[in-house]
This record gives structure tokens, C-alpha cells and sequence, in this order.
């Protein structure tokens, strides 16, 4: 078998019909389009928009019309002031486990023979494939970027049942189903056959963020110790199956531009200089230890994260990110968030992650994702019991060339050009 290196354009599918670009290293490039700055503020400020109702109707305020900015009644604005105070002092109920409403980058799969197509999130968060099957309950509607799609397992010819039980606890709530088998196409190039995954018959723990998002489901790029129902990732199957050179793959996240995701090695044109390799601390989670991270004054000390594509933004204990958003002058809104006022965004310190003996910045302009006039602080608090303490997201990763050695254990990162 010819080997080669597969890579995705990791991004929204709205031109999946592009051609695939093949060169002569290898590489099959799909080239789609990147989720833009104005639309992850614009979603975003909607769903502030929808906290602050549900928090007016639990606490019996019934009017119907809600400004959050400008010619707000008092009593609206001093709910939502409070439910922010809440939120800012980490007092805040709503735990959130795994977030997809700020994820920011796409591309597809083919599940089934015909190939049946779907726009995921490769996630190197999760480890388990899934997608929502025909009648799924919560599961968007075709006024909303034109519904999603959705499996069918009778028009595949190589879907072999398996019936188990499929269940995520997310912060809000349940995403339920059962566990399938059928082939999994990625780039028309890597075919795994007898692929679990899962048909999801309720994402209503996703929440609104699933059903505005521009993705039908999630493809996991984590180990198998995430994995539900003892599921091999489609990764692991790809490396068994012969279907990869290397078992590696590595992440090229344009700034403002498309993204590219390859399979089976990386791509040494997209990086100059040397890799920086450094070993996992735990290989469930594509975990590292820190040694410190720094923002002006605030610092951690010695800590862990994770590298984690499935994340738009960075986040780390609430009470830390708390004191980095106080000390630049941002402020929470309801859904544990911050903004910043625009005008400071030229002021702010880097942020600096010492790993392994090097600092690895992210410029303070960085960490805002500005579109219309407002600047979304693009770090959150998340506070995961016994698991990984920060999370470096793509707000990080856009930054430096990314691979993940899953064979060695370790990410390697590297200078983009």
C-alpha cells in the first residue's frame, strides 16, 4: 500500500465542494473557509442576549424585550449586573463540561457507503466520533444555516449494528443515542472500515450553541481513555489499519485565514525552525505539564494544560482568570465570559506559557476576538474536578504549528511562517 499524508482544511464546510489540491509531497489539501471574528461575536453576544431572558423569567421579570446595551430598564440592568457579579466572583451554578459554541473551526467526514456527508469539530478534547441520525430531537432546525445533517444508517450498504448505549453528561444537560459501526472516510483518501461511532438521538445538553453552530457532530483526536463504550478512535483505527505513514497529526490554524489539519506526519513547509517536543503528562488528554504562566504581574506557578483544538478560546481555574480579566480591565457577563473595552486591546501584556523551558507567547492584541465594535475576551474560566487546570486553545494554537505524536506521547510545536 502507498502511504501518504492526509491533510483537511479544518474549517466550515459551506465550500466543502472544493477541489482537493494534491502536490508532490504527498499532502491532499481541502481548502474550506474559516469561521470569521464577526460571527463568533455576533453568536456570541446572542447568546448573552438569551442568559439574560432566562434569568429575567426565573426571577419573575416578564418583560419580553431585553437591551443589554443602552436603553435598558434599571431592573434589567441591575440583573444582569448581579448575575455578572456572580459569574465574576465565581459564585456562578452552571458548570460547564465541554463547550462547542465558541468553536471556531471545521471540516468533514463521510460516514457509510455512499459516503454520507458531515460537518465536524476534530477535536483533540473528546475521543469519540458521533453525529446526529434522522429524527434526532434538539438537533437544529433547516431555518438555521439550513439545518443539519443527519445519518441515515438505511442508506448504507456497510452499517453493522451494535445497539449500546450512547450518554454525555454535558454542563446542561444530556446528549443521548447508541453506538453504530460503518466506514469513515476522511479526505476520500483515509478509509477506516467498521468505525464505531455514535447516532445521537438528543443534543439537548449542547444547548443553543449546538443548534446555531455550523457543525452537525464531533470527531475526537484524544486517546482512547476518553473514549465511551471502549470506542477506538477513528485515528487509532486509521494507524491499525495501515491508512497513515506516521501516527502523527499536526494543526496549521490560519489567523483570519483557512486552516489546515494533516494526517500522517506534518507538513515542514508550514513551520521554520526547529520543533519543540514535549512529552505528555497524562496521554488521555493531550495534557502537558507548565511551569508557569504569565501576564503582566499574575503568575501561576507551576500547573498543567491541555492542547486542545475543540476550544476556540483559552481558559483556566475561574478565581485566575478572574484576577487576568480584573487586571486589564474586563468584565463578566453571564455566561462566564468577559469583554473588554475596545480602546485597551493595544495595552494588554502578553500572555507567556513556560513550557519545558521555553516561553511561549500569545501578543496581548491576541487575546480579543474584536468584530463590530466589540472586543471579546478571549479567555474564560472553566473549572474541570480532577482534570486537566487550563486549556490551550485555539486562541494559542493559531500561533504555532501544532502536532500531536500520538505514537511518541508528545506535541511538538514550531514557528509558523
Amino acid at each position: 500500500m502507498i502511504f501518504r499524508s492526509i491533510a483537511i482544511a479544518s474549517a466550515i464546510a459551506s465550500i466543502a465542494q472544493a477541489a482537493s489540491e494534491k502536490q508532490g509531497d504527498g499532502l491532499v489539501r481541502m481548502k474550506l473557509t474559516k469561521r470569521s471574528d464577526h460571527e463568533m461575536v455576533a453568536d456570541h453576544l446572542k447568546r448573552e442576549n438569551d442568559a439574560l431572558r432566562l434569568a429575567m423569567a426565573s426571577s419573575g421579570e416578564t418583560s419580553h424585550k431585553v437591551v443589554l446595551r443602552g436603553s435598558s430598564s434599571s431592573a434589567q440592568q441591575q440583573l444582569f449586573e448581579d448575575q455578572a457579579e456572580l459569574v465574576a466572583e465565581g459564585k456562578s451554578e452552571n458548570v460547564v463540561i465541554r463547550d462547542y459554541s465558541n468553536a471556531q473551526y471545521y471540516g468533514t467526514v463521510k460516514i457509510g457507503t455512499p459516503g454520507q456527508e458531515f460537518t465536524v469539530i476534530f477535536d483533540t478534547g473528546s475521543s469519540n466520533l458521533w453525529v446526529p441520525k434522522v429524527h434526532c430531537k434538539n438537533c437544529g432546525y433547516w431555518f438555521i444555516h439550513g439545518g443539519k445533517s443527519k445519518y441515515d444508517n438505511s442508506k448504507s450498504s456497510t452499517y453493522v449494528s451494535d445497539g449500546s448505549d450512547f450518554h454525555i453528561q454535558y454542563g446542561s444537560g444530556d446528549v443521548k443515542g447508541h453506538f453504530s459501526n460503518d466506514k469513515v472516510t476522511l479526505a476520500d483518501d483515509i478509509e477506516v472500515t467498521g468505525q464505531m461511532f455514535a447516532e445521537v438521538e438528543n443534543a439537548g445538553g449542547l444547548g443553543v450553541g449546538y443548534m446555531l453552530g455550523k457543525f452537525d457532530g464531533i470527531l475526537g483526536l484524544g486517546f482512547e481513555g476518553l473514549a465511551l463504550g471502549g470506542a477506538a478512535t477513528v485515528f487509532k483505527n486509521a494507524i491499525d489499519q495501515n491508512m497513515v505513514a506516521q501516527q502523527m497529526f499536526a494543526f496549521d490554524l490560519g489567523d483570519n485565514s483557512d486552516g489546515e489539519l494533516t494526517f500522517g506526519g506534518y507538513d515542514d513547509s508550514k513551520f521554520t525552525g526547529e520543533i519543540s517536543w514535549v512529552s505528555l503528562s497524562e496521554p488521555k488528554y493531550w495534557q502537558i505539564d507548565i511551569e508557569n504562566i504569565q501576564a503582566g504581574s499574575f503568575s501561576t506557578g507551576v500547573t498543567n494544560g491541555i492542547v486542545d483544538s475543540g476550544t476556540s478560546l483559552i481558559t483556566g481555574p475561574s478565581a485566575e482568570i478572574r484576577k487576568i480579566a480584573q487586571s486589564v480591565g474586563a468584565t463578566a457577563n453571564l455566561l462566564g465570559q468577559y469583554t473588554i473595552d475596545c480602546a485597551l486591546v493595544p495595552n494588554l501584556p502578553d500572555l507567556e506559557f513556560h513550557i519545558d523551558g521555553k516561553a511561549w507567547p500569545v501578543p496581548g492584541k491576541d487575546l480579543v476576538i474584536q468584530a463590530s465594535g466589540t472586543c471579546l475576551f478571549a479567555m474564560m474560566g472553566m473549572d474541570i474536578p480532577s482534570g486537566p487546570q487550563w486549556i490551550l486553545g485555539d486562541v494559542f494554537m493559531r500561533h504555532y504549528y501544532t502536532i500531536f505524536d500520538y505514537g511518541g506521547k508528545r506535541v511538538g510545536f514550531a514557528t509558523p511562517n
